[in-house]
């Protein structure tokens, strides 16, 4: 449910999607530092969900122990939802997840998101490393989906309950980046997001399916899709073409299987591609789900994202090294708001 105090954005409700990035020369403590920072100006500004994602193996991603720094956050802030983008479940157990966050939602009621997706968020050796098998590589995702519900239901004939978490009314997401997820939230009822802003080819068509095969329940009666953005602001579109060449050189990386602390951005990116990696690059950076420029490019790419998507809702990530810089374009972003 959205919150009365949430703006909006052409009636779309606006959210931050933060991978508590560290930067390089930096460290983990200064990133949760950032983390809270912008989410208590998201608050602020009328952002209606600030979600972290679990990552596992890589030097420049904080946001592993997602649950703990979901903690944090809500603790640091008043009234935004706070939650996952998402905790990947193959890699827990089921009842785990339900304890951290029927524990969550007990310190922060009414507050915590619990989104769940099936990859694992890592190579294949830290995969195993955290399950301790690769049987499993998300096939049955629906089973331990069913399983996970079943703790927040409660029975109290079942022999294994979760406390916290048995009877807890949590908002469960499914997200995805292809139309599995989207297919499966439709069976269930469930609302979906889908990670457009690192898979923008599958876009259309995982929306169409979770529309087409939606199936009312008790949890939602109507479809809603919450679409990820990669979204950098500055005053001026130059600034912020600036600005971007760090999350370009993110895409880089990890195309060339590079696991790096964030780079600081630079003025001349061609310096650091081929030609057919910049091709590679550009094709994931002109996406319609990457958005960068200043105020007035923003406005009519945004506009242009929700009316071709039909977007319930956006999810942001800002990619940007500065954290004042950070800082500034959200809220120019939280300017066009309503």
């Amino acid at each position: 449910m959205i919150r009365e105090q949430a703006k909006t954005y052409k009636g779309i409700p606006l959210s931050i999607l933060d991978l508590a990035m560290i930067n390089e020369g930096s460290h983990a403590g200064q990133s949760f530092e950032n983390s809270v920072s912008l989410a208590q100006h998201a608050e602020d500004w009328g952002f209606n969900r600030y979600w972290l994602a679990e990552h596992h193996n890589m030097p420049g991603v904080a946001s592993s122990a997602t649950s703990v720094i979901i903690g944090h956050v809500a603790g640091k802030t008043n009234s935004i939802r706070v939650g996952s983008g998402g905790i990947m479940l193959p890699n827990h157990a089921p009842l785990v997840i339900a304890e951290q966050f029927g524990t969550l939602d007990a310190m922060y009621p009414g507050r915590i998101d619990l989104g769940l997706g099936r990859a694992p968020g890592s190579d294949q050796a830290t995969a195993y490393a955290l399950r301790r098998t690769l049987h499993s590589g998300g096939e049955d995702f629906p089973q331990q989906l069913e399983e996970l519900r079943m703790y927040f239901t409660g029975n109290p004939t079942d022999r294994v309950r979760a406390f916290p978490g048995a009877g807890q009314q949590l908002p469960i997401w499914l997200l995805g980046s292809s139309g599995f997820s989207a297919q499966l939230a439709a069976q269930l009822g469930l609302p979906f997001s889908f990670a457009s802003h690192f898979a923008p080819a599958y876009m259309m068509q995982a929306l169409q399916l979770y529309h087409q095969n939606f199936r009312p329940s008790k949890d939602l009666k109507q479809p809603h899709a919450m679409m990820g953005i990669n979204l950098i602001a500055a005053d001026t579109d130059e600034e912020a073409q600036y600005l971007a060449t760090s999350m370009q050189q993110q895409f880089l990386n990890i195309r060339q299987g590079k696991m790096t602390q964030f780079k600081p951005p630079i003025e001349d990116i061609d310096a650091v591609w081929s030609p057919f990696e910049q091709q590679a690059v550009a094709q994931q950076s002109e996406a319609p789900s990457v958005i960068i420029g200043g105020p007035d490019t923003i406005q009519r790419k945004l506009a242009h994202f929700i009316e071709v998507t039909k977007a319930n809702e956006l999810i942001i990530s800002s990619g940007i090294f500065n954290h004042e810089a950070r800082l500034r374009s959200y809220e120019i972003v939280s300017e066009l708001m309503e």
